[in-house]
């Protein structure tokens, strides 16, 4: 008998959690999400492990995850050892059709076989693909301008289709889709090497996904970096794209992923810290919610 109040006290707490992910389980139940892995939480052992438990635990709660990743810091180190030098020239990486191969084989047979293996633990869950597969993203060459030239900055690629039938038929039959963002060529025979933020975002945007949500290094987006460490918890995609001009270069490309993600029918598009363990799983299921959330116009502030 005197066991019996103790008990009930110290498991509350954990109902009461549980309570509170109710309605967030009621209204995403079913949807899509595609989560762009990377930064910290990529390389860090221990986050890695949280996010592929994150995952599973969305897929058990009835969503649909959708896995996308890049892998720069491990393409360097693979092209360092094969003697080729990195180069980068408007915020992307300069790709020799001998640096595509380590990409390609980097991306593909490591990053990738490495995440399916730690969701798998959990279950028959993921599968992995590349955008070549099945012709689920399809590029052309991408030219940047800089200084008003249009430069070659070999096989980096530029979206132009996407065919999400693969990932569909996989999400159709309750597993998880990990995606590495390599393309195929529209036009040569080739693939190409696609920023993997913006092939969330594209992704996201041909799937109707309920949600984008894109792991960083940071917290969100600040109000006044470098003056201040406020971040801006939500903002419409009119006031993003005011904010684009001013954003450091690595944010850009995640920032523009959420734009053209809310701005093509995703309902929001978040960017949160990779580097706090369950960081996915407070964003989807609390009411704190971490990170910056990007509506669509029409939706104010709040």
């Amino acid at each position: 008998m005197s066991n019996g109040p103790t008990r009930k006290h110290t498991a509350l707490p954990k109902a009461q959690i549980l309570i509170e992910a109710l309605p967030w389980l009621t209204r995403h139940h079913g949807k899509t999400v595609v989560i762009k892995f990377g930064g910290n939480a990529m390389i860090d052992e221990d986050l890695k492990a949280a996010f592929a438990q994150d995952v599973v635990f969305l897929r058990h709660a009835g969503l649909k995850p959708v896995v996308v990743h890049g892998g720069g810091p491990q393409i360097s180190a693979a092209l360092d050892k094969a003697g080729i030098v990195s180069e980068f020239k408007a915020g992307l990486r300069v790709t020799t059709e001998d640096a595509m191969d380590v990409v390609r084989m980097v991306l593909a047979g490591q990053v990738q076989r490495e995440l399916v293996g730690l969701l798998n633990q959990h279950g028959p869950l993921a599968v992995g693909l590349t955008g070549e597969d099945a012709h689920t993203i399809t590029a052309t060459k991408h030219r940047p301008e800089i200084d008003g030239e249009s430069v070659d900055i070999g096989r980096v690629g530029e979206i132009t289709e996407i065919d999400t039938g693969a990932i569909e038929a996989l999400l159709a039959d309750g597993r998880i889709p990990v995606v590495s963002s390599i393309a195929r060529s529209q036009d040569d025979g080739h693939v190409y090497n696609v920023n993997a933020d913006t092939a969330a975002a594209a992704l996201a945007a041909a799937l109707g996904a309920e949600t984008l949500m894109v792991l960083t290094d940071v917290e969100g987006l600040y109000e006044d970096w470098p003056n201040s460490d406020e971040v801006i918890s939500r903002l419409t995609a009119t006031q993003l794209e005011k904010l684009l001009p001013e954003l450091s270069s690595g944010m850009v490309p995640k920032m523009e992923g959420c734009l053209h993600a809310v701005r093509n029918g995703v309902t929001t598009a978040r960017v949160i810290d990779g580097r706090v363990q369950h960081s996915i799983l407070l964003e989807i299921f609390t009411d704190e919610g971490i990170g910056t959330m990007v509506v669509p116009d029409g939706q104010g502030e709040s």
